[in-house]
């Protein structure tokens, strides 16, 4: 049996935090939730510790830091929910005032979870850890600054992984994902960028979740980790599976990618559509890491490629899409307003 430890997840109200939250709980590990935003899941509530509060208040902070022996940092803002200052001061300063209460109460070991929108739009594939890092718009940015206070809490003592996983998905998973599977359950055309034929590498969130448990209980996670499906064909053929699953009626459609790009940053600066230039500039391209270091180092070995992970996470959708009609959020765990596109999908 697993030795009893408490984790502390920042973020922890949020689709990662609570997928987190009930695999620690099953571990038998005790739980520590910390979310600017309430905790609403059933299953979590009444069985873990929760402190409501901002990453970015070093009082709150330093509380929910105390006799904790892991930390891992999900928390974060994202382009749709906040102004490129609140992403700045929430992905960027948060970070400085977790880590330095971490280092504060000796937290013996921190798990900080970012994202492989810091190497931006590579020019070679697969991407290495080691990869040139060009980061694509104010949440890419962000996060690789978050990664440079990482290296220095490092130096000052703090042991600290830090994970980058690809756009990770599974059940309960909605917000962009939601668009997708609302215009399929609805039989319609589902546009793509470009023709489709890139490799677009996913990740289900119970393998993101396998590599952070395993970096949280290695002696040599100390550095940083690619983490994506090993399992994936192209854009085209994997979203084709998931058509092929709902048989809904819905064909893909492909796009010429630079002037629909065009049009969808002008909509993104007017804040007439919800997707933002990480989603729909990487859409046309090739976009895969390479994983082995953490295969090699942790041991870990994901399970589920792209189209199983779609697939699943559309059949709970089917099952559970009438419980978020006419909610709409700013989160992964809502659905997203979609705006001007729910004038297009009048017309698909």
């Amino acid at each position: 049996m697993e030795k009893q430890k408490t984790y502390l997840i920042t973020g922890g109200s949020g689709f990662l935090g609570n997928h987190l939250g009930i695999f620690l709980l099953a571990k038998g590990m005790k739980v520590r939730l910390a979310d600017v935003n309430p905790l609403e899941n059933e299953n979590l509530i009444g069985k873990v510790e929760f402190l409501q509060g901002d990453v970015r208040n070093s009082e709150f902070m330093e509380t929910a830091t105390k006799d904790v022996d892991v930390v891992i940092h999900a928390a974060a803002s994202l382009p749709i929910v906040a102004s490129h200052e609140t992403i700045q001061s929430t992905n960027v300063g948060g970070t400085r005032t977790v880590l330095a209460a971490c280092l504060k109460n000796k937290v013996p070991r921190v798990v900080h979870i970012s994202t492989t929108a810091v190497y931006g739009v590579p020019r070679f594939h697969p991407i290495f850890e080691t990869s040139e890092i060009k980061p694509l718009g104010p949440y890419g940015e962000t996060k690789w600054e978050a990664e440079g206070i990482c290296r220095e809490f490092r130096e000052k003592g703090l042991f600290i992984s830090i994970i980058r996983p690809k756009t990770f998905l599974g059940p309960e998973r909605l917000g962009v994902f939601q668009i997708l599977f609302d215009w399929i359950r609805r039989g319609k055309k589902i546009y793509i960028i470009g023709n489709g034929k890139n490799r677009y590498q996913l990740l289900s969130v119970s393998d993101l979740i396998d590599a952070i448990w395993l970096a949280a209980n290695s002696e040599k996670s100390n550095t940083e980790f690619n983490v994506g499906a090993n399992e994936f064909a192209t854009l085209g053929e994997d979203l084709q599976a998931v058509l092929n699953f709902a048989k809904s009626g819905s064909r893909l459609m492909p796009l010429p990618a630079k002037p629909v790009q065009f049009i969808l940053r002008l909509l993104e600066i007017t804040k007439l559509s919800p997707l933002v230039q990480w989603q729909y500039e990487t859409m046309d391209k090739d976009s895969f890491v390479e994983v082995s270091k953490a295969e090699k180092i942790l041991g870990w070995k994901p399970k589920k490629s792209n189209s199983e992970t779609l697939i699943e996470n559309y059949a709970w959708y089917l099952e559970h899409w009438r419980e978020y009609e006419g909610r709409v959020g700013m989160t992964h765990k809502v659905p997203w307003d979609q705006k001007i596109l729910k004038i297009v999908r009048m017309f698909s």
